[in-house]
């Protein structure tokens, strides 16, 4: 599983290192595509595999369903590590996320994101200010079992 929030460096050549300690979980490789908050998400093969097919399954006839499923696919793209365990981000995918020399890689369970640092960090000091509003309005959802 992917978890923590850890501060990584782009070359200029667009190379980040993603943390050791996730690199054996993409040992087979892994899909970056562009996700929500105009961060990227990094997902095993495996996970991706069953995320796609989800987004192949949504019908093509409401405007929201081909919007999401183009966000996804169109902007995915396959990665490999180098042998430094650098992974090369394109072009499209850093302009979309706005990524500079810092970044965040933050660990959400079945899938990395890739933030702009700035980004990140005002992201992160919103929601800690509502995270008791969230957490209230989220019924059904138990932290404490």
């Amino acid at each position: 599983m992917f978890i923590g929030e850890y501060q990584h460096t782009l070359d200029e050549k667009g190379r980040l290192a993603i943390p050791a300690k996730f690199r054996a979980l993409l040992k087979s490789g892994g899909v970056v595509t562009k996700g929500l908050d105009n961060c990227l998400f990094l997902y095993t093969k495996k996970e991706w595999a069953t995320i796609a097919t989800r987004l192949a399954t949504l019908p093509f006839n409401k405007a929201n369903d081909r919007a999401l499923a183009r966000h996804f696919l169109a902007g995915a793209m396959d990665l490999d590590f180098d042998t430094q365990g650098r992974i090369n981000l394109p072009e499209y995918l850093r302009q979309f996320a706005n990524l500079k020399k810092k970044v965040i890689v933050a660990g959400l369970y079945n899938r990395l994101e890739i933030w702009n640092e700035t980004a990140w960090q005002a992201y992160k000091q919103k929601m800690e200010k509502e995270s008791n509003t969230i957490a209230e309005a989220l019924e059904g959802v138990v932290l404490d079992k």
